[in-house]
This record gives structure tokens, C-alpha cells and sequence, in this order.
């Protein structure tokens, strides 16, 4: 059916979107090639392409006729109701996994962050790693409220300026978390290389990787986006040729992680094997050892398998590694880097010990004599001096920094 003439003009047609494909602007005589929408590729086993004709009267009809058509619709491929009900999977898959990493985050962010004992260079890298999975699955779930919720459904019109600022969060809180995560490993490799150096002159530096590049990056993409490519709610990143100012970062960010993991574990064995390291260091690096095999979710290894192919290539598989599985990365990272250290984990029993301990002595004072001991010295007083074992201005030691992780 003609339609999309500009107002006022009979010499052009406007930007249409015809529920499938988004046409731009052309002139009467033109004719438009448009490629098949990506997530045709679910139901081909190649993609075509569609045509339309800007005439006097406006946009001509499609040819071929219909998209089933044109894009090579493939009738053995897997049911339109079986692939709405694996994304639908996927989704709830997803959703499980931040909502779980962003319950363990926030309560290892609140430990972190009371005890003072557990201030130190390594424990503010993982804190601001926490932040960045807390910050994704709340741009995530934005995200998904604004698409799928909100009826953002014009995707060739602009869109409310809301809808862009969501999907610039959104862009930003995920390669903020592959920096992070490139960070992590940049810090234990430079623990095992470097026999000295300043952890608060290297940390600025981590601050302006970790938050700094991705600002940059993200920064470039929306300026692009809003001279260049201003349609819709910029959620087709897919289809876009800019998609490379943020997929190029993030697709080196995971080799560097991928590089450095193995040379920490080239590192750790060489250590291992040496026969300069004595009994005790040699139980070190067996223990850095294990936590650095447990680490491998956190350096983002599964991300190097799909990193550098199509988009188009196992896409199933490739949903399940990176939105499934990557969703329960900031809950791994909890449990390996707060809840099972064996700093944190001292912590929180002398902790609980103390406050037994007031607890027993508050419930003892009611019945005895409230302020004086034996020598004329008040027991509380005693006690919080026999729990207290570290001086105020203790740091974390690099011996701990270095086989605490687990």
C-alpha cells in the first residue's frame, strides 16, 4: 500500500516503519534495498533482501511480495512457538541470575563496606566490580521494562529521549562490567610480575580503565547515534555499522582478560615447579592456584568462545553462554571474592563472638555488680580490649592480597 510522502512534498518519501523493517527517506524514482531483519535468521538458513519503489503517491508495495518470501523462510526450521518459548526461557533464565547476583552483590557490597579491617586496594577493586554487576542488572532490568512493557513498538520514528537514556545505561553498565572484569586480571597479574609497586598510584589507574574508557566509548556511540542514526530507541545495536564503536572495546577487553589468564596460570605453575620455592610457598601458590581455576567465570573465559564470530553463528548457544550464564557471573563473584574469603569469613566470626559476648555480659550485669572487677578495672572494658587484636591503621598485608581470594 503507497504510503510515507512527506507533508507538503511530492518529491520524496519519509522514514517508514512498517512493523518489520524500518525504511528510510528517499527520493520519487528510488528504489530501496533493505536487508532481511536480523532475527530472520532464526527461521532461514540464508537472509535476502526486500525492495520497495518511492513513487509520487509514496512508498510502493514491497517486493517480493512478503518477508516470508524475500528473506527465505525455511518451513523445516524450528516453530515460530518453539523459539518464543526458548527466548521466553532465556529471559527467565536471565532474570533468575541478576536478580540472585544482585541480592549475594549488595549484601558482600554491605560487608565490605562496614568492616574496616577489610579496606584495602584488592577489597576496593572487587567493590567496584560488585558495583558495576549491580549496576548491570539494574540497567538490564530497566531495559527489559522500557522494550518490552512500555510500548516503545515505533522503531523507525524517534523515540522519547527516556527510552535512548535506558539503552545508553544500559551500553554503558555492560562495558563498564567487561572493564571491571579486564581490571581483576590486570591486578593479579601485576601481584605475581611485580615484586613492588605503589597499589595507590595503580589503582587510579584501574578507576580510569574500570569507569573512565567505557565513558569514552559510550560517549562516541551517542553522539554518533544522535547525528547519524537517531531511529527508534537504538536497541537494533545488531544491524547498525556503529555497533563496532562498542563491540570493538569489549571484544579486546576479553582477549586481554583471556592473554593475562593464561599467563597467570603459566605464572602459578612455573612457581609451582621451582625449586627455589620452599614447602610454605609452594601451599601458597597451590592455594592461589585453586582460586585462579575458580576464577575463570569472572575473567569472562566463556566470552572468548563467541567473541570474535558472527552474530549470527549457534545463536541459541550463544544466548544461553552470555545472557544465561554471564546473568549469574556477579553472584559467583560474591561468593568467591566476599562470602568464602577467609578474611571476611574471620571477620564476621569475631564478630559474632563480640556481640555474644556483650550480649552475655549485658544479660550477666543485672545480677553482679555493673561497672568493677576484681581489680577495680571494668570487665566490659577488658573483654573489648582481649577482642580487639589489630591496631587502627592496619592494612591488608600483600602476603594476604596475594592467596586470600578464597
Amino acid at each position: 500500500m503507497p504510503g510515507g510522502l512527506r507533508p507538503g512534498q511530492s518529491d520524496s518519501c519519509g522514514r517508514m516503519w512498517d512493523n518489520i523493517t524500518c525504511w528510510p527517506s528517499a527520493a520519487v524514482g528510488e528504489v530501496v534495498v533493505m536487508p532481511c531483519p536480523m532475527y530472520f535468521i532464526f527461521f532461514s538458513s540464508s537472509l535476502g533482501n526486500v525492495t520497495r519503489n518511492c513513487t509520487s503517491q509514496g512508498w510502493a508495495d514491497m517486493y517480493p511480495a512478503t518477508y516470508v518470501a524475500a528473506c527465505g523462510y525455511d518451513t523445516n526450521s524450528t516453530p515460530v512457538e518453539e523459539q518464543t518459548t526458548f527466548y521466553g526461557t532465556v529471559k527467565t533464565g536471565y532474570t533468575i541470575g541478576h536478580s540472585l547476583s544482585l541480592i549475594a552483590l549488595t549484601a558482600a557490597m554491605i560487608i565490605l563496606c562496614l568492616f574496616r579491617k577489610l579496606h584495602c586496594t584488592r577489597n576496593y577493586i572487587h567493590m567496584h566490580l560488585f558495583m558495576s554487576f549491580i549496576m548491570r542488572a539494574i540497567a538490564v532490568f530497566i531495559k527489559d521494562v522500557i522494550l518490552f512493557e512500555s510500548g516503545e513498538s515505533d522503531h523507525c520514528s524517534s523515540s522519547s529521549v527516556g527510552c535512548k537514556a535506558a539503552m545508553v545505561f544500559f551500553q554503558y553498565c555492560i562495558m563498564a562490567n567487561f572493564f571491571w572484569l579486564l581490571v581483576e586480571g590486570l591486578y593479579l597479574h601485576t601481584l605475581l610480575v611485580v615484586s613492588f609497586f605503589s597499589e595507590r598510584k595503580y589503582f587510579w589507574w584501574y578507576i580510569l580503565i574500570g569507569w573512565g574508557a567505557p565513558s569514552v566509548f559510550i560517549t562516541a556511540w551517542t553522539l554518533v547515534k544522535v547525528h547519524y542514526d537517531n531511529f527508534g530507541c537504538w536497541e537494533d545495536i545488531g544491524e547498525s555499522r556503529y555497533w563496532l564503536i562498542i563491540r570493538a572495546p569489549i571484544a579486546v577487553s576479553i582477549l586481554v582478560n583471556f592473554i593475562l589468564f593464561v599467563c597467570i596460570i603459566r605464572i602459578l605453575f612455573q612457581k609451582l615447579h621451582s625449586p627455589d620455592v620452599g614447602r610454605n610457598e609452594t601451599s601458597q601458590y597451590s592455594r592461589l592456584a585453586k582460586s585462579t581455576l575458580l576464577l575463570i567465570p569472572l575473567f569472562g573465559v566463556h566470552y572468548i568462545v563467541f567473541a570474535f564470530f558472527p552474530d549470527n553463528f549457534k545463536i541459541e548457544i550463544k544466548l544461553v553462554f552470555e545472557l544465561v550464564l554471564g546473568s549469574f557471573q556477579g553472584f559467583v563473584g560474591a561468593v568467591l571474592y566476599c562470602f568464602l574469603n577467609g578474611e571476611v569469613q574471620a571477620e564476621l566470626k569475631r564478630k559474632w563472638r563480640r556481640w555474644h559476648l556483650e550480649r552475655f555480659l549485658g544479660s550477666d550485669m543485672k545480677y553482679h555488680h555493673p561497672s568493677v572487677g576484681s581489680n577495680g578495672t571494668n570487665f566490659s572494658t577488658q573483654i573489648s580490649m582481649l577482642t580487639k587484636y589489630s591496631p587502627k591503621t592496619r592494612r591488608c598485608s600483600s602476603s594476604q592480597a596475594d592467596f586470600s581470594l578464597v
